[in-house]
């Protein structure tokens, strides 16, 4: 027994958080946040792996039954890897006569979405350089719905802008009006654009503004929640393993003083965290 572990290179994560309390308000929440090594987006596969291997076993090590990777980067580049090869090896470790543990990430809740998010067939992806450059966007969205051409944008500044809590203002319109703009160009015809990184409903409202007004701009924290919500009713006993206080906890990497004042920016509630060493597996 255990809550719920969320796990995101920074901040971002939050949003993906603030959703899963309210279709899920009862369950006990636990979020880790790597701020002391926040972009992940520009680092290799083989760091992002590392770093979120680190995250999620000592969520797992915290208790959780079941870890939610928020962070397109980290399940673009190392969710398959911990599903496949890590998280067998834990099971012995973490072997409490409960259902085994289980780690999610945010591209799948999404992706098969894809379909009712345009309707001319054309969708465009803000994300990291690390989740473009993957490619499992375009690989997942071909598998689910071959008839949508997905054009992909990589915005390398924004998650450095949001983490500084630049969301708004010149510098923060002028760096997203020039990714928008590049999508625009090799996009004729997009309908909807899906914000693939966690970070970015900060910036929706700029978005959104800048974006041509027949454009619908998607965020990820509903769509997780929902199949998070739905996760959970197709395994009764893993969700018979989340305990059931309402409970937030917070960890970071970094100072928690800093991440507080940051945290408190991005849903205007008070948190109170408390740093916390990585464990290496």
């Amino acid at each position: 027994m255990g809550p719920l572990g969320i796990f995101d290179s920074g901040l971002g994560g939050l949003t993906v958080l603030q959703q899963i309390r309210h279709r899920l308000p009862e369950i006990d929440l636990c979020y880790l946040g790597d701020n002391a090594r926040v972009p992940y987006g520009n680092r290799s596969f083989e760091t992002v792996y590392r770093f979120t291997r680190e995250g999620v076993y000592t969520l797992l090590k915290q208790g959780a039954p079941l870890v939610v990777v928020a962070c397109n980067t980290a399940s673009a580049k190392a969710l398959r890897s911990i599903q496949q090869k890590d998280l067998p090896l834990w099971q012995k470790e973490f072997n409490d006569g409960g259902p085994e543990r289980r780690v999610l990430g945010v591209l799948r809740p999404t992706t098969e979405k894809a379909g009712e998010l345009t309707q001319s067939g054309r969708l465009g992806l803000l994300a990291t350089r690390g989740t473009v450059e993957s490619g499992s966007y375009t690989t997942e969205i071909n598998q689910f719905f071959p008839e949508i051409t997905l054009y992909s944008q990589a915005c390398p500044l924004w998650v450095p802008l949001i983490e500084e809590g630049i969301h708004q203002g010149p510098v923060a319109e002028a760096i997203v009006r020039a990714d928008l703009d590049e999508l625009l160009a090799k996009a004729p015809g997009m309908d909807a654009v899906i914000l693939g990184c966690t970070h970015y409903p900060l910036l929706a409202p700029l978005i959104r503004n800048l974006l041509p007004s027949n454009v619908r701009v998607f965020e990820q924290g509903p769509l997780v929640a929902q199949a998070l919500s739905l996760y959970l009713q197709r395994h009764p006993d893993l969700n018979a393993s989340l305990t059931r206080g309402g409970t937030i906890q917070y960890f970071t990497t970094e100072d928690p003083q800093r991440f507080d004042w940051q945290a408190s920016r991005f849903g205007g509630q008070h948190v109170q965290s408390k740093h916390i060493e990585l464990l290496e597996p």
